[in-house]
C-alpha cells in the first residue's frame, strides 16, 4: 500500500471534516455562541429573570442589592452584551429597571448612577462582543472558502501523483488519462440528464436524477475508468439511502439498506470494502460501497458495487473511484454557482467560475470584498514577452485566466479578499516589476488596466462585460 497515497487521503479526511472555530464542546458552544441564536431575545428575559428571583430570595428587602456597596446585578446585563450584543445587553437593564419599579413600589428615589453606570457598561461591553462577533463571522467565512480550496488542491495533487503512475502501467488498456476524468465529471455535474434517458413519468426516478444531473454518464464513466461491472447509484437524503438508484450499471439489483457496507460507508463517510479488516467478509452482499461526498462534508449519494474483477479491489483503485466521486459531488453542490457564468461566458474555465460563484457571494453574504483585473497587452513580440512575465508574478491565492486573439492577449486575473487597495498594491507591484525589468511602465508598454469589483451584478454578465471592456468579443 503506498504510504503517499495514505497520507494523501488522510490530509483530503481531515480537510473534510475540519471547522474553522476549532474543536468545541457541545458546553462550549452554549456558553460561547459562534453566532447569535434567534431565541436570544427570549434567553435573555429568562436569564435576568431566573438572577432577579435568585437575588430576591437571599434579600426580599434588597432584592437588586442597592445597597451591597457594589451594583453586582449588573454583572447578568453585562454577560448578556458579551454575549450577544448591544441591543441584547440594553434589553437586560431594561428589565432590571422594570424589576426595580416592581420590587421598589415605595422608593422615590431612582438609583441614578447605579443604572446610568451599568448601563454604560453594558454599551461598552456590547460594542466589543458585536465588533468581535463580526470578526468571527468573517473569519469563518473565509476559513470555509478557503477549505473548499485546500480540499480541491489536495484532490488535484492526489491525482496528478496517480496520473504519472498510471500513464507508466496501464497507458495501453486504459487510454483515458486522469486530465480526461477530470474534465469530464466537471462537464457531468453541470449537464442535466436527458429526459430519454429514464422514464420520466416515475416521480420517484425523475427527483434523483434532477438532484444528480448527469448521473447515467457518471456511473458509466467511472465503470469504465474503475472496471465496474455491476453497480447502481442511489440518493441519499438526510442521511438515508433512497430505495430508487438514479443510475445502474450491469444487472438489476435491489438495496439492502441495513447491509454493513452500506451502514459502515455512511457511518465513516469513506470507502467500505470487503477487504477491510473491520468488516466481516460473509454478512453483506456487495463488493463496496462508495459514498459521494462533498468538499463541505454533504453526503449526496451511494455507489455501491456487487461485481468487479478480483484484481481491481485493491487500494489504488478504491481511492481512485472515492476521488473522483469527490470531484463529481463538489460539481454538484456548485452548480448552481457555475452554470449561469458558463451560459454567459462559454470559454471561462472550470476552476476559474467556480471561484469567481464562491467570492461572489462571499461579498453578498459576508461582505469580504474581491475584485477581478483585466490587463490587456498587444500582440506582438515585446506585448507577448510582457504578458508572460505578468503570469509569473501572479500572487499565490490570485487565479489567473490567460486569453489571447490574433490582436491581443487580456490576463484576468481573479483576486480573493482584495479591495480597492489591494489592487493599488498588486498594480504598483506589477509596475515596479515591468520597470526593473525592461525600464517600462504600464502606460508606455501600452497595457490596459480594467477592474471590476465583485457583488454588484451577476458573476457571469460581469465577467461578460469586463471582458468586453477589454476588447475580448464574447
Amino acid at each position: 500500500m503506498n504510504t503517499a497515497a495514505t497520507q494523501s487521503a488522510s490530509a483530503a479526511s481531515k480537510t473534510r471534516t475540519s471547522n474553522p472555530f476549532g474543536n468545541l464542546g457541545r458546553v462550549r458552544r452554549f456558553v460561547l455562541p459562534a453566532v447569535t441564536r434567534p431565541f436570544a431575545v427570549v434567553e435573555t428575559v429568562v436569564f435576568i429573570a431566573i438572577v432577579v428571583g435568585v437575588s430576591w430570595s437571599f434579600n426580599h428587602q434588597d432584592p437588586l442589592l442597592l445597597h451591597a456597596g457594589f451594583p453586582w446585578l449588573w454583572f447578568a446585563p453585562l454577560i448578556v452584551a458579551l454575549r450577544y450584543g448591544t441591543l441584547p445587553g440594553l434589553l437586560a437593564g431594561a428589565l432590571l429597571l422594570a424589576a426595580w419599579k416592581l420590587l421598589y413600589p415605595a422608593s422615590d428615589a431612582w438609583p441614578v448612577m447605579v443604572f446610568v453606570g451599568g448601563l454604560l457598561q453594558t454599551v461598552i461591553a456590547g460594542h466589543f462582543g458585536d465588533t468581535w462577533g463580526h470578526r468571527a463571522a468573517r473569519a469563518s467565512t473565509i476559513n470555509g472558502y478557503l477549505n473548499d480550496r485546500l480540499v480541491a488542491i489536495t484532490n488535484s495533487h492526489y491525482l496528478m501523483r496517480l496520473s504519472h503512475e498510471r500513464l507508466e502501467k496501464d497507458l495501453l488498456s486504459k487510454p483515458t488519462t486522469l486530465r480526461d476524468s477530470i474534465t469530464e465529471l466537471r462537464r457531468l455535474s453541470i449537464t442535466e440528464e436527458g429526459s430519454g434517458a429514464a422514464d420520466t413519468t416515475q416521480a420517484a426516478i425523475a427527483a434523483p436524477l434532477r438532484a444528480l444531473p448527469g448521473a447515467h454518464g457518471l456511473l458509466e464513466f467511472v465503470a469504465q475508468v474503475c472496471q465496474i461491472e455491476v453497480a447502481a447509484l442511489f440518493p441519499v437524503r438526510n442521511g438515508r439511502v433512497g430505495s430508487e438508484a438514479a443510475a445502474r450499471v450491469g444487472d438489476d439489483f435491489e438495496l439492502a439498506p441495513d447491509d454493513i457496507l452500506v451502514t459502515h460507508a455512511i457511518g465513516t463517510m469513506s470507502v467500505a470494502h470487503l477487504k477491510s479488516e473491520d468488516i466481516p467478509a460473509a454478512q453483506s452482499q456487495y463488493l463496496v460501497c462508495a459514498p459521494l461526498v462533498s468538499a463541505d462534508g454533504q453526503l449526496l449519494a451511494m455507489l455501491v458495487i456487487k461485481r468487479m474483477p478480483f484484481l481491481s479491489l485493491n487500494f489504488d483503485n478504491l481511492q481512485l473511484l472515492l476521488v473522483l466521486l469527490g470531484y463529481y459531488a463538489d460539481g454538484v453542490e456548485h452548480a448552481s454557482l457555475v452554470q449561469g457564468i458558463l451560459a454567459a461566458v462559454p470559454g471561462c474555465p472550470y476552476d476559474f467560475a467556480l471561484d469567481l460563484g464562491r467570492l461572489t457571494r462571499l461579498q453578498r453574504e459576508a461582505g469580504i470584498a474581491s475584485s477581478m483585473v483585466a490587463l490587456a497587452f498587444p500582440r506582438d513580440e515585446a506585448g507577448d514577452s510582457l504578458f508572460e512575465h505578468v503570469i509569473r508574478r501572479r500572487r499565490a491565492l490570485d487565479l489567473m485566466w490567460p486569453v489571447q486573439t490574433a490582436s491581443q492577449s487580456v490576463l484576468v486575473n481573479l483576486m480573493p479578499a482584495t479591495d480597492t487597495t489591494g489592487i493599488d498594491g498588486y498594480l504598483a507591484r506589477i509596475e515596479t516589476s515591468l520597470s526593473a525589468q525592461f525600464n517600462l511602465d504600464l502606460e508606455s508598454a501600452r497595457v490596459g488596466v480594467h477592474t471590476l469589483h465583485l457583488g454588484d451584478m451577476e458573476p457571469g454578465p460581469a465577467l461578460q462585460r469586463l471582458l468586453k471592456r477589454s476588447g475580448l468579443d464574447v
